[in-house]
């Protein structure tokens, strides 16, 4: 078998990150190690290999989503279909080790959310049969920009008609390489704000629909369009809205 990461490296955000979105992690170095065992346990640095202790690394500012990570339903709203809305501790780990397909849109341009009969026509590029439980894994490109200020604002994003057709297919995980499943926020937030209309904010987010995205995948460019699993545990956190994860596509050698 061959693995191909599609997760993102978690590092210290630039200082310029908004706090809403930044991680800080501090690192404490073996030398600080041997300084803590000798103070919990009188074992002095000359009694350890080489003089040092434990490396160990804190997260001082580090978010569920602030990562590749999963969404479960919860974080979309607190009801989904009339029901509580799943946290990401409650949902089934077989939903998170499946086959993916993916749907390339890398000619869309920011804004320009994906549409039914895009959608249709990618999987059909792909020639791969969706199946109920199937990952579909949406290539923008915009991978491209993650270290870059306006990350957030970059990527085509889907429609909520189009979540709700990939829902009815039997898709309970969907993936982008981007910031957010939806269009850029700010372009919502102008329309909605325009239009003074519900359901054009968060529109692919808030579809009632009981299913999980993962945000901020990376290298969807080193995958063929099928023929591989996709393993996407996210972290069990309780009560989460989201879950950190490893997201991992497994091909054939």
């Amino acid at each position: 078998m061959r693995f191909i990461d599609l997760s993102t490296t978690i590092a210290p955000s630039p200082p310029s990150t908004p706090d809403l979105i930044r991680v800080d992690l501090q690192h404490a170095p073996h030398a600080a190690g041997a300084a803590t065992i000798q103070a919990l346990f009188k074992v002095p640095p000359a009694l350890l290999r080489d003089g040092e202790g434990w490396a160990v690394e804190t997260f001082t500012r580090f978010g569920t989503h602030d990562s590749t990570h999963v969404d479960a339903p919860w974080h979309y709203n607190s009801t989904i279909q009339g029901q509580p809305a799943q946290t990401i501790d409650q949902l089934p780990l077989a939903w998170f080790f499946a086959p993916g397909v993916v749907l390339d849109i890398r000619h869309k341009a920011d804004g320009d959310a994906l549409t039914v009969a895009e959608a249709q026509d990618a999987l059909t590029a792909t020639g791969h049969a969706l199946q109920p439980g199937d990952i579909v894994l949406v290539h923008t490109g915009r991978d491209a920009y993650y270290d870059q200020p306006d990350y957030m604002f970059r990527g085509p994003g889907v429609t909520a008609e189009a979540t709700r057709w990939l829902f009815a297919q039997g898709v309970r995980v969907m993936g982008i390489d981007a910031w957010g499943w939806d269009a850029p926020l700010d372009r919502q937030a102008r329309a909605a704000l325009t239009q003074q209309t519900p359901g054009i904010f968060w529109a692919a987010h808030q579809v009632d629909l009981p299913y999980c995205q993962i945000e901020r995948l990376m290298n969807l460019a080193a995958l063929p369009p099928s023929g591989f699993t996709v393993a996407c545990f996210p972290l069990k956190v309780q009560g989460g809205s989201a879950g950190p994860c490893r997201a991992v596509a497994i091909l054939p050698d």
